[in-house]
């Protein structure tokens, strides 16, 4: 799979079906270059960073964090540069810790998930480390050129659901937030999905980028979410 380009300063690494793997996305800035999400595995990273390569793009200098989920940051302790991540994330993360400690628990998560055991179905241990740099409520990164405005945001997905706005490109990358708890039985909480609707209404931006499919246009995620709203599905 190759990176593909979504603007001047942004790439993506698209999402894979097959092992859920989501989207890792690049910004790229005159300084400093930023990724979004730590990937599934090293095997991840791995592929991510050959797509760069492709491209004679360099390693990214930072990499933030847009939730704990295993998807997101269990190939963390494999990146190049420096993580930033919710303070949120970090104390689910040190739980994940602790269960990993118990040599069973990389084959309980293998039986739980089909694509987790695909991503991981030669390997016996996880290495699971926290973020280099957390904060509580947003962090501005002047990349050189562009900004990163990351910040903390509720979503129905998960409690220490962080979005990434870039503003000169007119970007908003949401990671998992628009969709259920997926370690609350599948939970949408109504409320919460509304929120979430009325940041993304204010924000300035064309594109919305979710990390299990495609880029979407702004108005083209909101008219989803409003159905889901609308029909009661939520």
């Amino acid at each position: 799979m190759n990176i593909k380009k979504l603007t001047n300063k942004i790439y993506y690494f698209p999402h894979e079906v097959e092992t859920d793997r989501p989207m890792i996305a690049y910004i790229k800035g005159k300084k400093y270059s930023l990724a979004i999400d730590a990937g599934y595995s090293e095997k991840h990273i791995d592929d991510f960073y050959n797509s760069l390569e492709k491209v004679s793009l360099k390693k990214p200098d930072f990499t933030v964090i847009t939730h704990w989920h295993y998807d997101h940051t269990f190939g963390m302790h494999y990146i190049h540069g420096i993580s930033i991540a919710h303070k949120k994330t970090n104390a689910f993360l040190k739980e994940e810790q602790k269960k990993a400690y118990q040599a069973q628990y990389i084959d309980v998560l293998k039986q739980n998930d089909a694509c987790f055991e695909k991503e991981y179905h030669n390997e016996t241990k996880l290495n699971i480390v926290l973020s280099d740099i957390q904060f509580e409520k947003e962090i501005y990164l002047n990349l050189g050129e562009i900004t990163a405005h990351v910040f903390h945001t509720e979503s129905p997905h998960s409690e220490d659901t962080v979005c990434i706005y870039i503003p000169e490109e007119k970007a908003l990358f949401l990671g998992d937030a628009t969709s259920e708890d997926f370690f609350n039985n599948g939970y949408m909480d109504n409320m919460k999905l509304q929120n979430l609707i009325r940041m993304i209404e204010k924000t300035d931006c064309i594109y919305c980028i979710l990390s299990h499919t495609k880029p979407l246009m702004k108005q083209e995620l909101l008219y989803y979410l409003y159905g889901l709203i609308k029909n009661n599905k939520v």
